[in-house]
């Protein structure tokens, strides 16, 4: 049944997640704060097109958005109530018919190094981002980057199989997870811009159906993740180029670069719109 809050009765509300480790463990943290009396919660694990395809570069499976398409078709077809996405796997704006109703309060945003505690000449490092792979190039030209794609487990258990020096994963999912003493180092935003809304959890829900999770939304998380969503919206689908977005709480910096590192700009303004254009603009002048 759909998830509604009415006086005396016991309601449910399905809440859709990825079924990874990482995924579920959101979940429950979203479902924690969803939990009301009166109020069951019913957690529905749900495969993504990026969860089936784990070998090809994301850009070959369709970039963002991969992680989160079959759990918007499941709340827009009403078989869950609420999808919880890392609000970095999002497109920057919501489908028809759907909106975010609530982000948690935002966890650590910086990218983590797993298995060094620097960068360093030659090494090798692993990771599945465009945009990890341009700014980790752009801090160290002589780097071999390596893909990697799998959930957290897997990527750590493939840094040792490959003999990999280090990978690049987000600090969040690894804290998330009690696996903390696996980073070696965490990239200042100043070294590595993360990405739109890295580190937030976004509560999904069908137009109309906010006050399922309002309770759950925190001010400040929404207003720094909604300014990066709407850089990335304002570049525009016809900017190929990794760019990133990251509020600071006091800064809204925009980043694009070549995907070789060659060259990389930053950009900072009030205004995600013409901060969006200013990276549009900057990637054409590269191309």
């Amino acid at each position: 049944m759909d998830g509604r809050r009415d006086g005396g009765v016991t309601v449910l509300i399905r809440v859709g997640s990825r079924g990874s480790r990482l995924a579920l463990t959101q979940a429950e943290l979203a479902a924690a704060r969803l939990r009301a009396p009166g109020v069951e919660i019913a957690l529905v694990p749900i495969t993504t097109a990026g969860d089936k395809d784990r070998t090809k570069p994301f850009g070959q499976i369709g970039a963002r958005g991969v992680f989160v398409k079959e759990l918007e078709e499941a709340l827009l077809e009403r078989r869950i109530d609420v999808a919880v996405h890392s609000a970095k796997d999002m497109t920057s704006s919501d489908p028809a018919g759907l909106a975010v109703g609530a982000y948690l309060e935002r966890d650590d945003p910086r990218d983590a190094l797993c298995g060094a505690s620097a960068i360093r000449p030659g090494m090798r490092v692993g990771t599945a981002s465009a945009r990890r792979r341009a700014q980790l190039l752009a801090l160290e030209p002589t780097l071999s980057i390596e893909p990697l794609r799998g959930n957290i487990d897997t990527r750590l258990r493939k840094r040792g199989e490959r003999g990999l020096d280090a990978i690049v994963l987000a600090a969040c999912g690894l804290d998330r997870l009690g696996l903390g003493a696996e980073i070696g180092h965490r990239f200042e935003p100043e070294t590595m811009l993360p990405e739109a809304g890295q580190g937030a959890l976004a509560l999904q829900v069908r137009a109309g159906d906010e006050q399922l999770v309002a309770a759950a939304d925190d001010h400040e998380t929404r207003e720094r993740v909604e300014a990066e969503r709407a850089v990335i919206a304002a570049v525009g689908g016809g900017c190929l180029a990794p760019v990133a977005a990251h509020h600071d709480g006091s800064t809204l910096t925009g980043l694009v670069a070549a995907e070789d590192g060659s060259w990389i700009e930053r950009f900072t303004g009030d205004d995600p719109a013409a901060l969006g254009e200013e990276l549009a603009d900057a990637s054409a002048r590269h191309s």
